[in-house]
């Protein structure tokens, strides 16, 4: 029988504090993320009388404010404690939320939108820092994948759920869906004051130390710990593809399929969907090879989707991206918990997951400009190729320098223990890759 990812055979039972850590994260991520909003943003501000330069200006400044908002939140979440800084973040989105409600302008989306990645950024790093420190605190931090898995599948499954509503409720209200998107976030912050305190949380904090002191000590241990350094490079591919793909280019190669937009939300409640059901289901994949393989061979999966879309008509190209978003689903839970275990002990792990999503975002962002560029000229599946093969070089020098053993001479030589150490960590490469 294979074995799977997920937790060990003859892990312990969860106990309450880690049941209630649990399931009050489920509430958080699901209510944060419901965005009713989201599937008619663009409509709603042309309503509003924005241009298409406007609309997608702002866009581009949410792109770099988020990068620029990621340290300094995580720097706040390591000092005052990851539970606190999730409070700030649902106070922030939910008053973001309502910017446009009081006012539809240029103006108001704009300070919508810097907020929406303040707010984010805040929770970006330390909603998964604060879930694997309060399971690894009650000894179930074999019970993290799953937990990471399915409180995104939970909050993929609602808005398959709330998303169709959001047209019939606009026609009682038009900003139903930024009243929603509020009360939404106002309720993942009643969880995150339900969450219970975190042995130790906040001392960084009461330690005092200037935030630029901590942001370089962020940054040494990233250039002491090349294995961390490798996994957040991993990680580039599929948010970048994913992204990419998702929210860019959906519409764009529907349309160049000649799928016409009254189906385009049937398309995305299926692709919504498959991606749920992996991301709860990442024990599925064979433990036959090791957590970092599953990440490169789906990240493999998703550049080959892309490439295949070029070739396929109207209904494999819905089959292909149903595809792309369950790899995606996969792959998110299970390059999360590498990163997370390669973070050294009493590293500060927020502001370091901080880092992750920088590097993220930075390259998101100028995939963005390359996807304008593309689609300007007319040149979609030349796009679609390009990136395909820019993800098959990424991953291969990913691979060759894993294999060169240098990573691994630099944590022996770094005394790497626990959660670092190869000989125990399922994450890391050994002879046998099945061990």
């Amino acid at each position: 029988m294979r074995r799977r990812i997920g937790p060990e055979r003859g892990a312990g039972p969860l106990t309450d504090t880690a049941r209630r850590i649990i399931r009050l994260n489920y509430g958080f991520q699901l209510l944060f993320n419901l965005l009713w909003w989201m599937p008619v943003f663009y409509a709603y501000q042309k309503a509003a009388g924005l241009s298409d330069g406007q609309i997608f200006g702002i866009q581009s400044i949410y792109y770099v404010a988020f990068c620029l908002f990621e340290i300094p939140t995580g720097l706040v979440a390591d000092r005052i404690g990851a539970r606190n800084c999730l409070r700030a973040g649902a106070v922030v989105m939910t008053a973001a939320n309502l910017a446009p409600v009081l006012s539809a302008s240029y103006t108001g989306f704009l300070v919508h939108f810097l907020a929406i990645a303040a707010g984010r950024s805040l929770t970006s790093g330390a909603a998964s820092a604060y879930l694997y420190d309060g399971l690894r605190a009650e000894r179930c931090d074999e019970h993290y994948l799953k937990a990471e898995g399915t409180a995104r599948a939970l909050g993929l499954a609602a808005k398959v759920v709330c998303w169709p509503l959001v047209g019939p409720l606009m026609t009682v209200a038009h900003a139903a869906p930024y009243v929603l998107s509020a009360a939404s976030a106002a309720g993942s912050l009643a969880c995150a004051v339900a969450l219970p305190r975190l042995a130790g949380e906040g001392v960084r904090g009461d330690r005092g130390g200037a935030f630029l002191r901590e942001s370089g000590s962020a940054l040494r241990c990233v250039a002491a710990s090349p294995w961390l350094a490798l996994v957040m490079v991993q990680g580039v591919a599929v948010f970048t593809l994913s992204r990419i793909c998702q929210v860019n280019l959906f519409q764009p190669i529907l349309l160049d399929h000649g799928i016409g937009e009254a189906a385009h939300g049937g398309v995305l409640a299926a692709m919504t969907v498959a991606e749920a059901v992996a991301s709860a289901r990442p024990q599925w994949l064979s433990r036959r090879l090791p957590p970092v393989a599953w990440v490169s061979i789906l990240s493999l999966v998703l550049a080959g989707t892309l490439a295949a879309m070029t070739l396929g008509g109207p209904w494999a190209v819905i089959a292909l991206l149903c595809l792309f978003a369950a790899a995606t689903g996969f792959a998110y839970p299970i390059q999360r918990k590498l990163v997370n275990d390669a973070v050294p002990p009493d590293a500060p792990r927020a502001t370091l997951l901080s880092v992750e999503s920088i590097v993220d975002r930075a390259v998101c962002a100028l995939a963005a400009v390359a996807v304008g560029a593309y689609l300007s000229a007319g040149h979609l599946d030349t796009l679609l190729w390009h990136s395909a093969l820019a993800t098959v070089l990424l991953l291969g020098v990913f691979q060759l320098v894993v294999r060169s053993g240098v990573v691994g001479r630099a944590r022996l030589a770094s005394g790497a223990s626990g959660a670092e150490s190869g000989a125990r960590d399922p994450a890391v490469p050994t002879a046998n890759p099945a061990a």
